[in-house]
């Protein structure tokens, strides 16, 4: 009989942190690899060691040993220790697709200048996989992938190797690792070990491997350190099994030879993997720790869709792009984004951790944002000849109608704002404030003199109707005035607001949304719910005998109104047990205040809703509950990477994943990047969140549900309703997490969208109208400290700029932006990246007159293809482009 090959690899899984810290972590990675170098130059049967597929070990251990690099190139470039191709291991489903793209463009160039980045999408941890990974992996010539986590047995047709394909066509060989990362840790040779444990993983093993021999022993675990007797362990094992053949090896090895025959292996998986069969994929997790959720997506947004874009305008004014500053940043943001991190589910000395680090980049970028443009407003200024300017930058390829909030400091109350032909923007004064101008210090030959300063006023304004130009900024001129030339919002005592699609009114505690296109009246469109959280870091798990408690009615705080815009507060009451001492004698102790305001702007087809609360209630979740009138979904959608998915409002496998001894429960709650909803062909009820990142369609009411936020204060518990048996994480110690009861103010944003049809185009556009891809500044000397670095002295390296500008235009409205920035290895060229989310071939074309050269290349950046006239997107697909630039405006 022919034996059966086991690829026995050894590995360390590197959690940057958890329920220990980065500096923990960093001092065991220098003695660890140290150890494991020392290890490899003096045995020659250990072939190789795979270290988590993570560059970033490589620069947190040269930054304390930077005088092992040779000796740690040399070991990479022969193969012996396998890095990259990530940077961390992110959470797929938790962050911006532009997120692990750079993730990998940054892992890969690293581990490429040490010798060697791995050929594999190496998963082995991360809570559920990214309908988009094999596209990107493909994109960036990685052949293999290897994972754990998602998939149902059924789905692998009696092979653990299968091709995994992407919504665009793309696809990547991959392995599914059934037995996890380390059934081979504690791999020996004597006969206990091999009876009991081993012989029977392998007989499973081979089992659903029907079209090879081939097996795969992962062989490593939670920071590990090298196992220097596994060669020896090898050969021993060889002596005495007889159906097996173990050798020493790696990923790429095992994959390159058990693909080398074409057409083994048939089976083909498709989409997002995220089954709870085998595997843990923690669900619920999207909603834990919703404070770093939040800041993760502000700092996204700052980095992908304000600096990276305002900073590419730059390049082509003639200013620095600052990327150093960027690498700063996106490296801080990788390590935000490990599977542990970003999911919330560590210790709480690490969450603050990651919470400054967020605060960090949030400062970096608006730094950087504050130079740049007080830069470019300067050297309009000059040119101009005219001191009172405003300027607004659109980082999108497509030119702009519409509002637009800013912020404007006035020396008088009355004040107009018009555009440089001599035009009047129409605009709403939202809030105006007087401020004290206080005292400034002047040095005069009799010493220091405190001199009055006059005041002034900061309006926070809505310009009604601007154009501005495709990536590009557009100037405003700000002149005092002796009259109001502006409307400014009022109250009004009436329970009403509307717009030309919607209008929202209150009638006797009940608050009903009529929808004007499709002439639908949804009655008590909104309410609140909140049960008990008897879970963990990790899960939600709902309490035994605990029932729902929704909001009843809403009282109505405030209506205002003007040209532009309609605001409505309301306000809710949930009374709530206090804990879940109160939740099991079901004492109402503490009273759950909600305040919602609903924004509806003209010429805008979504609505604006913000949530704040104070929390004072723990061991509980809350979510926002939307009718959509669509009875009895069957199906939501959710935006994942480039394109809308399709999920079950009902998992089929729920009626008795008990007895089929799941991992944990397979609830229909789902994870988002922007945007979920429901349709039935007659309406289509949509939410566009930040930083909201869970919700579920209710099958049985028709609403939509988001979870705000939930509250617990355990790292891990066992036994949970919906995920039996041991603590998920640590589960030998209790670690109490009372920071993640989030006790204090929260603020949560989204906005609604209704239409007939699903539209991905009208979806997805909806997404851009919310996000708005806009910074602005004024030039200014009345009001210091709105911009962060405002009363520093700075250079500008030009001296003047013309007052509007466009660096280029795109010119297909079904195709949408997804990111702009320096390319990586070019500093004279710009990447741009645009997606196309229809089941439609769409036709592209970019037009500038400061591009010389257009290149369409992939995610690595590296192969180019001339672009003649126009290109062509594939449905649910992407394209980068690489513009060279020409010489400076």
């Amino acid at each position: 009989m022919k034996k059966k090959k086991v690829y026995v690899v050894p590995h360390s899984h590197w959690d940057r942190e958890w329920y220990f810290t980065l500096e923990d972590s960093n001092l065991l990675l220098v003695e660890n690899m140290d150890w494991l170098m020392s290890v490899m130059e003096n045995d020659p049967d250990y072939t190789g060691y795979v270290f988590d597929a993570q560059s970033s070990l490589i620069d947190e251990y040269l930054k304390i040993r930077p005088e092992e690099k040779q000796r740690l190139e040399r070991m990479i470039g022969e193969k012996k220790i396998f890095v990259g191709p990530w940077y961390t291991q992110a959470d797929s489903l938790l962050v911006n697709k532009e997120s692990l793209i750079r993730n990998l463009l940054y892992g890969t160039r690293i581990a490429e200048k040490m010798g060697h980045s791995m050929n594999v999408g190496y998963l082995p941890d991360i809570f559920g996989q990214n309908t988009y990974l094999p596209s990107i992996f493909n994109e960036f010539e990685i052949e293999y992938s290897v994972l754990q986590r998602g998939i149902y047995t059924d789905q692998l047709n009696g092979d653990l190797n299968f091709t995994w394909k992407s919504p665009d066509g793309k696809s990547v060989k991959a392995n599914n690792i059934y037995f996890g990362y380390g059934p081979g840790k504690f791999l020996a040779a004597d006969d206990a070990y091999m009876e009991e444990r081993l012989l029977p993983i392998l007989e499973k093993i081979a089992d659903m491997n029907k079209n090879t021999d081939n097996l795969l022993l992962p062989a490593g675990g939670d920071q590990v350190l090298v196992r220097e007797h596994f060669p020896k362990t090898v050969e021993a094992l060889n002596e005495k099994d007889e159906k097996h053949e173990y050798v020493l090896s790696d990923y790429e090895a095992f994959m390159s030879d058990t693909w080398n025959q074409e057409g083994r292996f048939t089976n083909e998986i498709q989409g997002e993997l995220i089954a709870t069969q085998k595997s843990r994929i923690h669900n619920t997790i999207r909603s834990q720790r919703y404070d770093i959720k939040k800041l993760n997506d502000i700092a996204e947004e700052k980095v992908i869709n304000e600096l990276e874009p305002l900073s590419s305008i730059a390049i082509a004014l003639g200013l620095r792009y600052p990327q150093a500053w960027l690498d700063e940043m996106w490296k801080m943001l990788f390590d935000v984004h490990a599977h542990d991190s970003i999911g919330g589910c560590n210790s709480d000395d690490t969450n603050k951790e990651i919470v400054s680090r967020l605060k960090k980049v949030i400062r970096f970028a608006d730094g950087c944002l504050n130079l740049l443009k007080k830069q470019i407003t300067q050297a309009i200024s000059k040119e101009l000849g005219k001191e009172s300017i405003f300027v607004v930058f659109h980082l999108l390829p497509a030119a702009y109608e519409g509002s637009r909030k800013v912020v404007l400091f006035t020396k008088k109350k009355e004040f107009l704002v018009r555009d440089l032909e001599g035009n009047q923007v129409m605009m709403d004064v939202l809030e105006q404030e007087y401020i004290s101008g206080g005292k400034t210090i002047v040095v005069t030959a009799e010493g220091e003199k405190e001199v009055e300063a006059p005041g002034y006023y900061r309006n926070e304004v809505l310009f009604r109707e601007i154009k501005l130009p495709a990536m590009g900024y557009e100037t405003f001129e700000i002149v005092d005035s002796k009259e109001n030339c502006y409307q400014a919002i009022s109250t009004l005592n009436k329970c009403l607001i509307e717009n030309e699609q919607y209008s929202i009114h209150e009638d006797y505690g009940v608050l009903n949304l009529y929808i004007k296109a499709i002439n639908l009246l949804i009655t008590d469109f909104i309410r609140f719910e909140n049960v008990a959280d008897a879970g963990d870091s990790y899960d939600f798990s709902p309490l035994k005998g605990d029932k729902e408690i929704y909001s009843k009615k809403s009282q109505v705080l405030s209506v205002k109104a003007s040209a532009g815009v309609e605001i409505m507060e309301v306000e809710h009451i949930l009374e709530v047990p206090a804990d879940l001492d109160d939740r099991n004698t079901g004492k109402l102790s503490k009273e759950l205040v909600i305040v919602t305001r609903f924004e509806l702007r003209k010429g805008e087809d979504i609505i604006r809703v913000n949530h704040e609360l104070e929390n004072n209630v723990k061991d509980h979740r809350v979510r926002v509950l939307l009718q959509t009138t669509v009875e009895m979904p069957k199906y939501s959608f959710g935006d994942q990477g480039f394109s809308l998915i399709q999920r079950p409002t009902v998992n089929p496998y729920m009626e008795n994943w008990r007895e089929l001894k799941f991992a944990e429960a397979p609830v229909s709650i789902y994870p988002l990047e922007n945007l979920a909803g429901t349709s039935n062909g007659d309406v289509t009820a949509a939410v566009i969140t930040k930083g909201i990142k869970e919700y579920q369609v209710i099958k049985e009411t028709g609403e939509l549900a988001l979870t705000l936020f939930r509250s617990v204060g355990l790292l891990g518990r066992d036994n949970l309703e919906w995920r039996p048996g041991r603590a998920s994480g640590i589960n030998n110690k209790v670690v109490y997490t009372p920071d993640a009861q989030l006790q204090g103010k929260m603020k949560f944003e989204y906005a609604i969208h209704f239409s007939k049809e699903l539209k991905e185009s009208q979806l997805f556009s909806a997404v851009e109208r919310y996000r708005e891809h806009s910074v602005c500044f004024q030039k200014q000397a009345l009001n210091t400290f709105e911009e962060r670095l405002d009363r520093f002295e700075i250079p500008y390296p030009v001296s003047k700029l013309p007052s509007r500008f466009s660096l280029l235009e795109a010119s297909n409205k079904c195709v949408f932006f997804s990111s702009m920035k320096r390319a990586h290895d070019d500093e004279q060229s710009i990447i741009i990246r645009l997606f196309n989310p229809s089941s439609d071939e769409q036709s592209l074309k970019v037009t500038s007159e400061h591009v010389k050269l257009i290149v369409q290349t992939s995610l690595n950046e590296k192969d180019c293809i001339d672009v003649k006239d126009s290109v062509t997107i594939f449905p649910k697909g992407y394209v980068t482009l690489k513009l060279v630039m020409k010489e400076n405006v």
